[in-house]
């Protein structure tokens, strides 16, 4: 069955596509990519998303308008990367403009804007899209989303496999080996916290917008990171809460960004980005030393996937703080590090379409199985 996947992440720099062919076992399928394309916002789109996710007011004619046009760019996006329309399915994530995770008080909220139905007429094709709000309803974080589908996808390996997706925010999935005492295990997944979204506000801010991110980690390359502040850094008690755990641009934003580099002090740009780079790695090593701690689980393997794995000092660092652990390239078995999140709602659509239910209760905590995605046909 051919399934096209639609995503456009926290960092909303534009939507990737990816048409896949399934088949076998749902739960071990046998997949093959077609074709891949990525469509960019037009910069005066992705500059709205950014400040209506960090806080900014606007009509609900604007609402509308806004729905509308990142429906039309996605159905550009589908049509780029299945001209001839083969696929049966289209799973659309569409944009996530707001995040809330759970508290103890009150259940966390997702907002992701896209007007299925229009998409679906447009199409003239089926959409699965709102993949959040049925976990969120069921008292789950309703993320991170890609970890339900990563053992699928990825499979097992001798020993505990790791994949790490750096794209606006962080996010691990655990996946138990395929022998021993472990292999009864559940896979685990979490956000870590901050990946690229920090390091892309302070490249834009410094660079007056000439600027969108730090290509291959080059201006970071050239500075020093501060090492005892981002010991501090990490102390935040998010970083240590224990998973299910969720979050988003809201948390680590503009007003984050600035906070930090109040506490940095008049520093260069390279430092700034050096020390921002490595607090990344740094979550994420944090993250898998408790993990260990915690359930005495140590990687054998880290993949690696997203934007962010295209920045070289970040993968460094990354290596450097992940000692023991072998980090490469989701690249490395297959799965194009772009387009890995969009091949994965490909998946839960084709699942969606098959009627198979996930359990997602030791990756965001809803409490039973759940049917991901709403159908809709044209």
């Amino acid at each position: 069955m051919r399934v096209l996947g639609l995503m456009s992440g926290t960092s909303a720099d534009g939507i990737d596509a990816v048409l896949v062919e399934f088949k076998g076992d749902p739960s071990k399928p046998k997949w093959k990519i077609l074709n891949t394309c990525s469509y960019e916002y037009p910069s005066s789109t992705r500059e709205k998303i950014i400040q209506v996710g960090q806080g900014l007011k606007i009509n609900s004619k604007d609402w509308l308008e806004l729905a509308e046009e990142i429906t039309e760019l996605n159905a550009l996006a589908a049509r780029n990367c299945d001209p001839d329309a083969t696929a049966e399915v289209v799973g659309c994530h569409g944009q996530t403009l707001f995040h809330r995770s759970v508290k103890k008080s009150k259940r966390g909220g997702s907002l992701q804007i896209l007007l299925g139905p229009l998409l679906a007429n447009m199409l003239e094709t089926i959409v699965i899209y709102d993949f959040r709000s049925k976990d969120l309803a069921l008292g789950g974080h309703g993320a991170p989303l890609v970890a339900l589908v990563d053992e699928a996808l990825v499979g097992r390996l001798y020993g505990w496999r790791g994949v790490l997706n750096l794209g606006g925010i962080a996010n691990l999935t655990i996946i138990p080996p395929k022998t021993g005492i472990d292999k009864t295990s559940e896979c685990l997944g979490w956000d870590c916290g901050p990946a690229n979204s920090l390091i892309d506000l302070a490249i834009k801010e410094n660079s007056n917008s000439t600027l969108m991110f730090d290509q291959n980690g080059s201006l970071a390359s050239l500075g020093i990171p501060k090492l005892q502040i981002i010991e501090k850094w990490l102390r935040d008690p998010f970083f240590h809460q224990e998973p299910p755990r969720s979050t988003g641009r809201e948390q680590f934003g503009f007003q984050y960004l600035q906070k930090k580099k109040k506490e940095l002090g008049n520093i260069s740009i390279e430092d700034l980005l050096s020390t921002l780079t490595t607090f990344t790695a740094s979550i994420v090593s944090q993250d898998l030393n408790n993990l260990f701690i915690r359930k005495n689980i140590s990687l054998i393997e880290l993949l690696v996937g997203g934007g962010g794995s295209k920045n070289l000092f970040l993968m460094r660092q990354l290596q450097k703080e992940c000692c023991g652990i072998s980090v490469r390239s989701i690249n490395e078995i297959g799965i194009p590090s772009q387009f890995r999140e969009a091949l994965v709602f490909a998946t839960l659509s084709w699942w969606n379409f098959l009627g198979k239910k996930i359990n997602p209760q030791y990756i965001t905590g809803a409490n039973k199985s759940i049917l991901y995605g709403v159908r809709v046909d044209p």
